[in-house]
């Protein structure tokens, strides 16, 4: 009975990474992996269906569905916050993990929707601060456009993996336990990470590569 469980959980991990390694022995189609990235013509990108810097939050709703979704403004002790809206459960392609869309907003804008939000709690970590937004604040937050996108893969990545699947890097990065393998011509950012799950980071092309821990 231990050699059969051994053996399911064997055939389990090598399901959960077959679409890293195999996409091309796939005959079927799939589309919304997190390396499918478009290069559109004005050298912007497009990522999950979403055109960063040109479609909006509204769009991002209407593409990813709103179970499971909060959009809220997440904000440290001492700064003013940034507009995300959260995914807990997506599915990129066959890949699940969790999906953060950032957005961009004015200083006064974050204020003024902090002060109207309907909730706030303290993060898992306790070093910042999430603002739930409904009401008028929300419809007016769905405005806003898409600046960049963070994923995080439920499945575990080594360097193989993100180099059969992404390319070789411009440049590799080792910067607070974990090893940044840049794409600056895709605004890609994917992170390995020491002790923590990987994060992919994507980001306009025209856009500085801002690297940056991710709670």
């Amino acid at each position: 009975m231990r050699i059969f469980f051994l053996i399911f959980a064997l055939l389990a991990s090598v399901l959960l990474v077959f679409p890293f390694l195999n996409e091309s022995e796939n005959t079927e189609v799939i589309t919304g992996l997190p390396w499918q990235i478009e290069i559109m013509p004005d050298e912007s990108t497009q990522v999950f269906g979403l055109h960063l810097g040109v479609s909006r939050l509204s769009d991002a709703l209407g593409i990813l569905g709103d179970d499971d979704m909060e959009l809220a403004i997440i904000a440290a002790s001492d700064e003013v916050g940034n507009l995300e809206m959260y995914y807990g459960h997506y599915r990129a392609g066959v890949i699940s993990g969790k999906l953060v869309v950032q957005a961009n907003a004015s200083e006064q804008k974050i204020k003024d929707w902090r002060e109207h939000a309907v909730k706030s709690d303290y993060m898992a970590s306790g070093q910042a601060k999430k603002y739930l937004l409904s009401g008028d604040e929300l419809k007016q937050a769905l405005n806003e456009l898409v600046t960049g996108l963070t994923f995080i893969p439920a499945i575990n990545l080594d360097e193989e993996i993100i180099l059969a699947r992404f390319g070789e890097p411009a440049e590799r990065i080792q910067l607070e336990g974990a090893v940044h393998y840049l794409y600056p011509e895709k605004g890609l950012d994917v992170a390995l990470f020491e002790n923590g799950k990987e994060v992919i980071q994507y980001v306009s092309p025209k856009a500085p590569l801002s690297i940056h821990p991710v709670e």
